[in-house]
């Protein structure tokens, strides 16, 4: 029999040759795994089975999101339109408009919007009787000549002169 020698060199390099490709084998494997990972989670609950098919149901949902927001976006705008022309400012100012009576029993009540569009309410007690007016108001003014008592509950409730 022969005996076949092996040159050390070559052996040792074939060794680590085969040693840094299964550290390669194995570093593919874990990668592989990971993005196996990556996509059991992206295709998790999803009716499609390849990629293409998750990207054209993700666009149909993108698309159905963006028509719900446009929807909310304009209900908004309406809301907003609404929340403006309401009453959001109230005052109510009392005083004593005659010598003879007391206590403060009349009264100017300004209901204002957003715009300073409204009115103003005054209720004049007297002995007499009760009287009650209205006054429209437009961008914090009025047609009518206001009263000193008018006019405060219109700066109290906002109004600048």
């Amino acid at each position: 029999m022969e005996t076949i020698l092996i040159d050390q060199p070559i052996f040792l390099i074939f060794l680590t040759a085969m040693a840094l490709l299964v550290i390669w084998i194995f570093f593919l494997h874990l990668h592989l795994w990971q993005i196996k990972k990556k996509l059991k989670l992206f295709f998790a609950g999803k009716k499609a089975l390849d990629l293409e098919g998750v990207l054209f149901e993700e666009i149909k949902r993108l698309k159905k999101s963006e028509t719900e927001i446009k929807k909310l976006i304009k209900s908004s705008k309406v809301l907003e339109k609404m929340a403006s022309q309401s009453i959001q400012k109230i005052e109510v100012v009392r005083f004593n408009p005659f010598k003879e009576t007391g206590g403060d029993q009349s009264f100017v009540i300004a209901l204002l919007d957003w715009h300073n569009n409204g009115l103003v309410i005054s209720s004049l007690y007297s002995r007499e009787g009760t009287r009650i007016y209205s006054k429209p108001i437009q961008a914090g003014q009025s047609k009518y000549p206001l009263t000193k008592e008018e006019l405060e509950a219109l700066k109290k409730a906002g109004v600048k002169k």
